[in-house]
């Protein structure tokens, strides 16, 4: 009884700790930028005070900014740990299983096949739920393949390699529509692949988090199944799981996340992949019960933090968010390679 007493203590000690850090960062991020602001001016904005100094640059650009990452940050992390769970796979995840790339391709075809012919009174449209609708399919086409591919092949590097080659495949013919499409769209396609948190308007934060909303919610009426198809189908079916029914929604769920955030932010790399392995050493967990909000936290967290270290360089500019994360997701990836014991009891 001690032993369930100290472990469920710990778990609320984790969340609180993990709820506080999320706060700290939070504000740090709405000080970092080029303008310098006090921790005075964030403090009025946030407690309401419309006179409050430089509050246009909070309201305009940093404030949208660190909600973005919030909800694209979670989005990612709920998302690869759907897509680790089902394909019991520790190396799976949105941008490695090519469901990202999927994405992409649904948003190029829009930017650069769809866009120009469309009348201007449309393209507000267009680059909102246009490209959100255009992402949902792409991905769920692709995570349509690789659970056909999964299902018929139970090596795990097996699966990995046709992801990436199906990635490959996509990113060619994306490269064909480049090719052929005009330089101004080519220009926008160009910039929303290097992945950007800082350009969204109120209307495209507005989608990304209603969208978000309803792929984190499928997600979260999915956990008992997610805690019975970790064990294996077996298992599963003898508690009483509709597999080819919860994976559907798992897959609607993984597919809705990925692709919103991909719409809207460009490629975010390995926060999908990394983010569920930090929860799982942090909480000691295989429960996704905990799993799930720990990953949601820890990954607006990542994003959040890897925003700030986008706004590090001296001259001003800030680096493209895909490669912050990259940066600290690809050490995370090799410590999975290298076969961490606690993976290995995972899966």
């Amino acid at each position: 009884m001690s032993r369930m007493y100290s472990k469920s203590t710990y778990i609320k000690l984790v969340f609180l700790l993990l709820i506080f850090l999320l706060l700290v960062i939070f504000i740090l991020d709405l000080l970092s930028g080029s303008v310098h602001l006090s921790f005075r001016d964030v403090v009025e904005y946030i407690s309401g005070n419309n006179a409050a100094s430089n509050g246009f640059i909070l309201t305009q650009f940093r404030f949208p900014k660190a909600v973005t990452a919030i909800i694209a940050g979670a989005a990612m992390a709920c998302s690869g740990l759907i897509m680790q769970t089902v394909f019991r796979n520790p190396l799976a995840g949105p941008d490695v299983l090519g469901v990202s790339s999927g994405a992409g391709l649904g948003v190029a075809l829009m930017v650069l096949s769809v866009t120009p012919f469309v009348h201007s009174s449309s393209i507000s449209w267009l680059h909102g739920w246009g490209l959100i609708f255009a992402a949902w399919i792409g991905a769920g086409g692709v995570m349509i393949i690789m659970m056909t591919v999964s299902s018929r092949m139970r090596d795990i590097m097996t699966v990995l390699i046709i992801g990436i080659l199906i990635a490959s495949a996509v990113s060619s013919i994306v490269s064909l529509l480049q090719y052929f499409s005009n330089e101004s769209m080519l220009k926008t396609y160009v910039i929303w692949t290097m992945g950007n948190i800082g350009n969204l308007s109120g209307d495209q934060v507005k989608a990304l988090a209603i969208s978000s909303s309803a792929g984190l919610l499928l997600a979260l009426t999915e956990i008992k199944p997610l805690n019975a198809i970790i064990m294996g189908d077996t298992f599963a079916r003898t508690v009483g799981v509709n597999i080819k029914a919860s994976r559907m929604l798992l897959f609607a769920s993984a597919s809705i996340l990925a692709g919103s955030v991909t719409a809207f932010c460009g490629p975010v790399a390995f926060i999908g992949v990394a983010v569920p392995h930090i929860a799982r050493l942090v909480t000691g967990s295989s429960d996704h019960r905990i799993l799930m909000p720990a990953s949601l936290i820890i990954g607006s967290i990542t994003l959040l933090l890897s925003d700030i270290l986008s706004n590090i360089p001296p001259s001003g500019s800030v680096l493209p968010i895909n490669t912050v994360t990259s940066l600290i997701g690809i050490p995370v990836i090799i410590w999975i390679i290298l076969g961490k014991k606690g993976i290995k009891k995972t899966f």
